[in-house]
């Protein structure tokens, strides 16, 4: 008898039944399926799919044009507008991997991640040109520079070779692009802080982009024609593939510049917007727009909400105001969002209080997501689901990142014992549903962005009359989480919190710096570790 599988034979993969997963198929069909729906909102502007699946094959013919090719790296340093959502597909379809740079970065951060990235071209809006120019004096190799030059933007101006349309004039708009011949392949580079200054670079696959896309929509309920406000940073973990969700289902994409209360209440009521994400800050201007400045909700608008865990009464305010609020949780490494507090029928009737608090917890797994389990963080046995037993978060599936560029000691470290370790602290309730509670990493998030303690203590070092210090994260009702130093000084030396918030931000980004500084002597062990859970504790006690 044979011991060949019948399933096995002559039923090999071919072209016909076998095509690597791509989130890039997704412009293709609402080009094809709704061509003269408006794909892309900016201002006055009004692109519509099939135009904008013209304006991204200009642009990867370009790309090509200009020598980029498979496993080239293209940077993007722009907010939320046309340009930076183009080049979400133009970039991959040349087979280039996408680096989008977070605005809100100083020069050192952005010119190693262009040179630890290698990347060969640079799409900078004109805004950012002066902290850009910086970065670019310090690089060895200068990627060509090609400038954007938005109707919104403010200050700034040229430093590249050529303007963004004049750049996508060069492009054929039938452009053949080209499908990855692996869904393994690199499809983004996104950059996080780690536990030292120093980022690494996150490296995304054409499979989890395609995975988590679908997952953003079927874990969330997103269907028929959404309209997305764009309050979340496209630069922050590809802007959770939301690119790409709302491309699949040919909603359209409202973008916004500025993320401010009125802007945004004036977007909702003039579009129709169904869907938003945003970290707590959000939340809050949200909450704190003057009256003057909002409008009527055409009806109630989804948010999804991650980054520091919201505060149960944020989550209570928004949702009188007419929002309805999806908590979710994730990191950089994972895409995104790949947990979320899925909702139960009969909470309904819980009062508003009660179900702002069980909003507030991580949840479950995503759909797209395999497995996620709270655990020792050493021999990696599950903690009892009781509530209260703390243990490391860990993740499993096809939604994990491929690992750390050229980092392999971290990765590794990473992916030990075959999953995930995230860093991150938490509780597994009776009913499964993931709870946070710490940060093992010390990692702030503020206003969704991940800030290295470590980083900031260095800088709080160079101070001349600082002897010691230690940063933690004190409680932001606006921002979620701010960097709250605690800072020793040498004998005999003077300074005022003002003076060290000043020094700081001449050497940071400035929503890396302290909001908050105490001076007193560090609570240290017995072997002269800084106990920074008293110093967490001491904040808190500060109050948000």
């Amino acid at each position: 008898m044979s011991s060949r599988n019948p399933y096995d034979a002559d039923l090999a993969k071919n072209p016909a039944n076998y095509v690597p997963l791509s989130p890039l198929g997704f412009l293709e069909r609402a080009a094809s399926v709704h061509p003269d729906r408006v794909g892309v909102i900016h201002g006055d502007r009004r692109i519509t799919w099939a135009e904008s699946y013209r304006r991204c094959r200009r642009l990867a013919s370009a790309l090509a044009r200009h020598g980029v090719g498979p496993g080239d790296t293209v940077a993007v340093m722009a907010p939320n507008i046309p340009a930076a959502f183009e080049a979400t597909f133009g970039v991959p379809m040349v087979g280039a991997v996408l680096c989008a740079l977070n605005i809100r970065l100083d020069a050192e951060a952005i010119a190693f991640m262009l040179e630890h990235g290698e990347a060969k071209v640079l799409l900078c809006d004109r805004e950012f040109s002066p902290v850009i120019a910086k970065a670019l004096a310090g690089l060895a190799r200068r990627p060509l520079v090609i400038d954007i030059d938005d109707g919104e933007a403010q200050g700034g101006g040229p430093i590249g070779t050529m303007e963004y349309e004049d750049f996508l004039a060069l492009g054929d708009p039938d452009y053949v692009w080209r499908w990855p011949e692996d869904e393994w392949e690199a499809i983004a580079l996104n950059y996080t802080s780690g536990t030292t200054g120093n980022p690494k670079g996150v490296v995304y696959h054409h499979r989890g982009a395609y995975l988590n896309a679908i997952g953003n929509a079927v874990t969330c309920g997103i269907a028929g024609h959404p309209v997305y406000l764009w309050t979340l940073p496209m630069f922050h973990c590809n802007g959770w593939c939301f690119p790409w969700t709302i491309t699949a289902l040919a909603g359209t994409h409202v973008c916004l510049r500025r993320v401010e209360g009125r802007a945004m209440f004036a977007a909702i009521a003039e579009h129709g917007v169904t869907h938003m994400c945003g970290a707590p800050i959000v939340m809050g201007l949200l909450i704190n727009t003057p009256e003057a400045d909002r409008r009527p909700l055409p009806h109630p608008v989804n948010f999804l909400t991650a980054a520091a865990p919201p505060p149960a009464a944020v989550i209570e305010r928004l949702e009188r105001q007419g929002f309805r609020i999806t908590h979710v949780y994730g990191l950089t490494e994972v895409y995104g969002p790949v947990t979320v507090c899925a909702w139960h029928e009969e909470w309904d009737a819980l009062p508003i209080e009660e179900r702002a608090r069980l909003k507030a917890r991580q949840g479950v797994r995503y759909l797209t997501e395999e497995a996620v389990m709270v655990a020792d963080p050493l021999s990696l046995e599950p903690v009892p689901k009781d509530g209260a037993t703390l243990g490391e978060v860990f993740f499993r599936g096809n939604v994990v990142m491929k690992g750390y560029l050229k980092n392999p000691a971290a990765t590794a470290e990473a992916f030990a014992g075959g999953w995930f370790h995230t860093g991150d602290l938490g509780v597994w309730h009776p009913d499964g549903y993931l709870e946070l509670r710490d940060r093992s990493k010390d990692i702030i998030i503020s206003g969704g962005e991940n800030i290295s303690t470590i980083e900031v203590e260095g800088v709080l070092y160079q101070h001349p009359a600082v002897a010691e210090a230690a940063v933690v994260a004190r409680p932001d009702e606006k921002w979620g989480e701010t960097p709250c130093a605690f800072i020793g000084l040498k004998d005999g030396a003077n300074a005022t919190a003002e003076e060290i918030m000043a020094f700081a931000r001449t050497r940071l980004a400035h929503y890396k710096c302290p909001r908050t500084v105490v001076f007193t002597p560090l609570p240290k062990t017995s072997t002269g570790k800084v106990q920074k859970y008293v110093l967490r504790e001491m904040a808190r006690r500060l109050g948000a």
